[in-house]
């Protein structure tokens, strides 16, 4: 990275910085769940606009996204960073969206100040439903990647990880119908609906012992009958069926509705089954383009941790990187503590200076990384040949 820029960006950050600031802890202070953030992509979208993008907002008739654009004086490929702002029920930004969406958009901003002199395009698209129905998968469906080069999605953590996997998730519920009398003068008469549901739960269980150690099912019944002296005609249970990679998801997803099926079948009633959630496919790094944001780190005096993670779950940013080549890196704003996200604790974290600093740190590094790939076109097709190759040939 020349000097020149590193000076620039640097300049820029610092300048962003209360800015993005008070757009984080604006979100945090108004958490919004899955297609309910409308203050949060407004707060998003007003200070795009202030900063020079043509934004598209609702987008995709999605009335919580936007996509916002910034074209250079001269052409270049086209970046794209992914914001997401949505929150958990309960402990709001226990996962930390408000500092995650604050970052990738101050990253795109912070390019978006380069790109005349270095050409190029920067989109920043605002993804809501990351932890429901994510709607990264809707803009991947749509197009929406056709032209980009390569897409960046950062994410707070308790460590500088290095983009690594997740696993592709279905979210599939299972509709259970019989027949109801009264439990306890004619329970004959009746084909009980949660004994099927019962009969599922357990069948899963006994599937559990022969599926690969790295899958995961796991459910909930939503709807288990009315009173206790009525034999119920209708269950509903949801369940998340999860693997590596979309051939065993396949071959899972089958195995788990026969076993809904089965109990169904014992209890002498039926079943259907539909989604209820999008579906999550499995995250692929592009190895080359991660390289390059580790490098850019690492000048930055963070080094990255390319060791597996022992666990993951699932996120909308696969079905991305399944069409463009991309990455999703972590950062560090927990002062070096173990700190599991989805809790209290973690939200508490996206509060503090040492969340601040990380934040100035990714996007300089999201920056430095794009200015690479802007000035040096091999690098580019470096990228675009292992995408090819890894994930074009696949599919």
């Amino acid at each position: 990275m020349a000097k020149q820029w590193k000076e620039k960006v640097e300049s820029i950050i610092k300048q962003l910085r209360p800015e993005l600031q008070e757009l984080s802890e604006y979100i945090y202070a108004n958490p919004e769940m899955g297609h309910e953030e409308f203050l949060s992509s407004k707060a998003h979208v007003e200070l795009l606009r202030q900063h020079g993008f043509e934004v598209e907002y609702p987008y995709l008739g999605i009335g919580t996204a936007f996509r916002a654009v910034y074209k250079g004086k001269t052409a270049g490929p086209t970046i794209a960073y992914l914001s997401e702002y949505d929150a958990l029920p309960g402990i709001g930004h226990g996962c930390g969206h408000n500092l995650l969406g604050a970052t990738d958009t101050g990253a795109g901003i912070a390019l978006s100040k380069l790109v005349d002199e270095a050409g190029g395009t920067v989109i920043v698209l605002g993804t809501p439903a990351e932890e429901t129905n994510g709607d990264k998968v809707t803009m991947s469906d749509a197009g929406t990647f056709d032209d980009v080069d390569v897409a960046f999605c950062t994410h707070p953590s308790d460590g500088y990880y290095a983009s690594g996997t997740s696993m592709a998730m279905e979210a599939i519920e299972f509709r259970f119908y019989g027949q109801t009398s009264h439990a306890a003068a004619s329970p004959y008469e009746g084909n009980n609906a949660l004994d099927a549901c019962i009969n599922f739960f357990n069948n899963v269980s006994s599937l559990r012992q022969q599926i690969h150690p790295s899958a995961r099912v796991h459910g909930v019944i939503k709807e288990g009958g009315e009173a206790a002296n009525v034999i119920p005609d209708y269950t509903r249970a949801e369940f998340y069926v999860r693997a590596m990679d979309m051939p065993y998801l396949n071959e899972l997803r089958e195995k788990v509705i026969r076993c809904a099926e089965a109990g169904a079948l014992a209890a002498n009633c039926t079943m259907e089954w539909g989604y209820y959630e999008a579906a999550y496919k499995n995250l692929i790094t592009n190895e080359t383009l991660s390289s390059l944001y580790n490098e850019n780190m690492q000048s930055l005096g963070i080094e990255m941790i390319t060791e597996e993670r022992d666990s993951m779950g699932s996120m909308d940013m696969g079905n991305v990187s399944q069409v463009v080549p991309a990455i999703n890196p972590y950062f560090e704003i927990t002062n070096g503590k173990s700190v599991s996200g989805h809790t209290t604790e973690f939200r508490e974290c996206t509060l503090t200076e040492e969340a601040y600093k990380a934040m100035d740190k990714t996007i300089a590094g999201l920056t430095y990384t794009a200015l690479d790939l802007i000035g040096n076109p091999d690098k580019l097709n470096k990228v675009k040949e292992e995408f090819s190759n890894s994930v074009i040939s696949k599919n």
